[in-house]
């Protein structure tokens, strides 16, 4: 079915073209994986997934459900004609109005005549469903009565749905109007190819060269995220405020200096041009925060991605804003070696601010951080700062089935007598990662608490090992204890990765027994920060 998800929408199209005050050219189209074409070099599948029935926010049916393949796998020459086949054409009417972000496929599996099983995000299912995103249309909005077209293949062994465009109540699918931006109409009889050539020249710019910038999910959902930058914007914006002081004081040494050795009258006639400020991102993936500093004065900006692509797009994206072409730099040229990347911008010149990746997209604290956060201080000129500066863990307990569930097997009764769980569950994670907390079911049982501050500016602030009070507000059984972390970029400045906008998911802690606690009892947490693993256990 056809559906409208603000959560797939903000992981797999951009949806701003202002970030921070940085325009997004029209020229660069960003998209997802999932949207990529057969024709990539990278074999990459053309589709994400998603536990539906528990996505952020929820989702709305646009149509009702329909078929898209039948396969029968006791059919040889069935099977082996799906490599062959030509895509299939699908039409299937608009029930509601709403914004086409995704075409979401699940399966049904006929066992025999009478028992069949269903992937369906209606079930009670482990399964996900398969998430095919729509991009490249002009207007994504559809209303009742429109048809929305796709394509469907299955020649590369993955089930494939490709070019989706909508068409018009008008068009009854012999004629019609197609939305799409890039891509022919698909061939429904020859006035509608026509509508289609005309409703591409109307949209199309035949002079621009089109950049495609291809971007993990996370990294899309961070792109879309204004908190994220407009901190960061106010934060590096405090702290060059800070040092500007410093840098006239500077300039004017040097000047007395020069008066001195040639004389005032030649020295006033040399224009005095300050060193400018030196800022360090080595976050891991696309980031146009380099950009966002170029913009807060004399600052010479470094970036530490790897990709071509991305470095095109972030030289068209400088371009765009009027940037000098020598403004922004890409860090890994300079470097021997990813290992060696903190080190100096020169070799008498010092870094005014370093951007640290501590959090990864999973919900865990980046591999050795605080090592890194060390080498970055020593890096750092006089009133220097890394960001973020400190970051405060907070975790709270709750009672989850789901999670049990899901964490270990359980029983023997859902696996017909069987006794597996004793060799199963010798493999399952202590920690359980990229949770949505907003939309996991479960029961709190406590307020949210600190259980843990990393401090990358004054390390003998960090407490790798404390324990921590927690007071149970609702009787249950504690099952896990979920944890997201608030990040300081100063001490007013805050970035939740728990936020609705965050491109960060939760993780959690699940206990191996649950624990039964009453309203008004204190549970105490031991916490533990070493090589950067987190444990957090209960003492009993």
């Amino acid at each position: 079915m056809a559906v409208e998800c603000a959560e797939i929408r903000r992981h797999h199209r951009v949806g701003t073209k202002n970030v921070a005050g940085i325009c997004l050219p029209t020229n660069v189209k960003f998209q997802s994986p999932a949207c990529s074409s057969v024709d990539t070099e990278e074999t990459v599948e053309p589709y994400t997934t998603e536990k539906m029935s528990r996505v952020p926010g929820g989702y709305l049916a646009l149509t009702e459900c329909f078929e898209i393949m039948r396969v029968d796998f006791n059919n040889l020459q069935e099977l082996k004609s799906l490599a062959t086949k030509k895509p299939g054409k699908i039409g299937i009417p608009v029930i509601k109005e709403g914004i086409l972000d995704a075409v979401v496929v699940w399966f049904v599996l006929q066992l025999d005549d009478e028992h069949s099983l269903s992937t369906s995000p209606n079930e009670e299912t482990c399964w996900e469903q398969a998430v095919y995103p729509a991009h490249d249309l002009a207007d994504y909005r559809i209303k009742r009565g429109d048809h929305v077209m796709m394509e469907v293949s299955c020649q590369d062994c993955y089930l494939r749905i490709q070019n989706i465009s909508v068409f018009g109540p008008e068009c009854e699918l012999d004629t019609g109007k197609n939305f799409t931006k890039n891509k022919d109409l698909l061939t429904l009889g020859s006035e509608a190819e026509l509508c289609s050539a005309l409703a591409n020249l109307q949209t199309s710019k035949p002079d621009s060269v089109e950049q495609t910038c291809v971007l993990e999910s996370t990294e899309i959902a961070l792109l879309n995220n204004s908190v994220y930058h407009e901190g960061f914007k106010m934060a590096m914006k405090k702290v060059l405020s800070s040092l500007t002081p410093e840098k006239l004081c500077q300039a004017m040494d040097t000047q007395c200096q020069n008066e001195m050795s040639c004389g005032s009258e030649e020295s006033n006639s040399q224009e005095i041009v300050p060193e400018p400020f030196y800022v360090l991102d080595v976050s891991e993936g696309f980031s146009i925060l380099p950009i966002i500093a170029g913009t807060l004065g004399q600052v010479k900006p470094y970036s530490s991605v790897e990709k071509d692509q991305h470095r095109i797009t972030l030289d068209l994206i400088s371009e765009a804003n009027h940037f000098p072409k020598e403004t922004l730099e890409f860090w890994l040229r300079h470097v021997e070696d990813e290992s060696s990347v903190l080190q100096r911008p020169k070799s008498d010149k010092l870094w005014s601010i370093i951007i640290l990746d501590v959090i990864e997209p999973s919900g865990l604290i980046q591999q050795e951080i605080m090592e890194k956060a060390a080498i970055s201080r020593c890096l750092l000129q006089s009133g220097g700062k890394i960001f973020p500066q400190y970051v405060l863990m907070f975790g709270l307990l709750v009672e989850s089935q789901t999670l049990v569930e899901e964490n270990a097997v359980q029983g023997t009764e859902r696996t017909l007598g069987l006794n597996i769980a004793p060799f199963i569950n010798q493999f399952q994670v202590p920690i359980r990662v990229f949770l949505d907390l907003s939309s996991l079911p479960c029961i709190p049982l406590s307020k949210p608490v600190e259980l843990l501050r990393l401090d990358l500016m004054t390390p003998y602030l960090n407490t790798s090992n404390r324990e921590v009070k927690v007071h149970i507000c609702k009787s249950g059984q504690v099952t896990a204890i979920p944890f997201w972390y608030h990040m300081y970029l100063d001490d007013e400045i805050r970035l939740d990765t728990s936020g609705e906008a965050s491109h960060w998911k939760q993780a959690a802690v699940v206990l191996e027994n649950p624990i039964q606690v009453e309203m008004g009892e204190e549970l105490v947490l031991s916490v533990q920060h070493h090589k950067s693993s987190v444990s957090i256990t209960v003492k009993q």
